[in-house]
């Protein structure tokens, strides 16, 4: 269904040395992590507004992403994140073809605000800005096979964490997603109402995430289970039998599982693998799919 989610708001990649804008890890100055993630989901029910439905037109619903990341430590409290995914989209079924091509550009500062040692455990607190934007002139209107949203997001997060020194700890975020307008390749829509213009505004949204982790094998290795909640603070809900459009308003509530393994404590090339499902939403496609990629943490000066 809706599939302008950018990589922070699935809150599917999580990297362990090589931090992503919504975990508790920081990369040291001078280290960059250059990852490559290969991910891929389907759905064949999606939320006409809240009711869960099928679609025989398109059958089972797959979007393949393969995401190049690069994460560098400007400071040892200040880290740069970039990335740009290559996105495929395609049916079981039907007459629609589907699309490929690159999604969003997006990059974003992360900074530790607060770090608080005790005895056995440490508190930290982090802030994120991040900004994304279309990185090809594909068809934010043609859904479900659309790349993306076709606009610009920037968003502000807050991250906080709580760790033993034995490994386990829970962490929390919510983050603020303000998107701009996209261009539709028509000059008339319905939005509750009549527009005779090709401009949409895409719904801004929150975005929070609750994830209980631990360490193990010295560091070495890092589990964790997330809840990721998504919620769209305007829009509208698709209309029967119609196609979505990007002024929908989106929501989901997903849990997910996520590993990654180091070869060798504090760098060096690591893998990793991840599984989400989502188990409520609105206007979107009920969306279960797995990760798996390829991290390189080396020392650049």
């Amino acid at each position: 269904m809706f599939l302008g989610l950018l990589f922070a708001s699935l809150g599917l990649m999580q990297l362990t040395y090589a931090q992503t804008p919504t975990d508790g890890l920081m990369m040291p100055k001078g280290e960059i992590c250059i990852a490559v993630i290969y991910e891929d989901a389907n759905w064949d029910h999606y939320w006409e507004g809240t009711y869960l439905r099928t679609n025989g037109n398109i059958g089972t619903f797959n979007r393949k992403m393969l995401m190049p990341m690069i994460v560098g430590g400007i400071t040892d409290k200040i880290n740069v994140i970039v990335s740009l995914p290559y996105v495929k989209t395609s049916a079981s079924a039907g007459q629609l073809t589907g699309v490929e091509g690159f999604q969003d550009f997006g990059i974003s500062l992360k900074a530790q605000l607060v770090e608080k040692t005790m005895e056995k455990s440490k508190l930290m607190v982090f802030s994120n800005l991040s900004f994304s934007t279309p990185a090809s002139n594909y068809l934010s209107d043609y859904m479900p096979f659309s790349l993306g949203f076709g606009a610009n997001e920037l968003g502000l997060r807050a991250i906080g964490q709580y760790e033993l020194n034995k490994g386990p700890y829970l962490r929390g975020s919510i983050a603020y997603l303000h998107r701009g307008a996209t261009e539709a390749e028509r000059d008339y829509y319905y939005q509750d109402g009549s527009y005779y213009t090709a401009t949409m505004d895409v719904p801004d949204a929150w975005n929070a995430q609750l994830a209980l982790g631990s360490w193990f094998l010295d560091k070495k290795l890092r589990v964790e289970a997330t809840l990721t909640l998504l919620n769209s603070t305007s829009g509208d809900d698709i209309r029967a039998y119609n196609a979505p459009q990007p002024t929908n308003k989106v929501e989901y509530d997903q849990v997910g599982g996520f590993a990654q393994y180091y070869l060798k404590k504090g760098g060096g090339l690591g893998f990793l693998a991840y599984y989400n499902h989502m188990f409520s939403g609105r206007n979107m496609g009920q969306f279960s799919g797995y990760g798996l990629g390829l991290t390189y943490q080396f020392k650049a000066f």
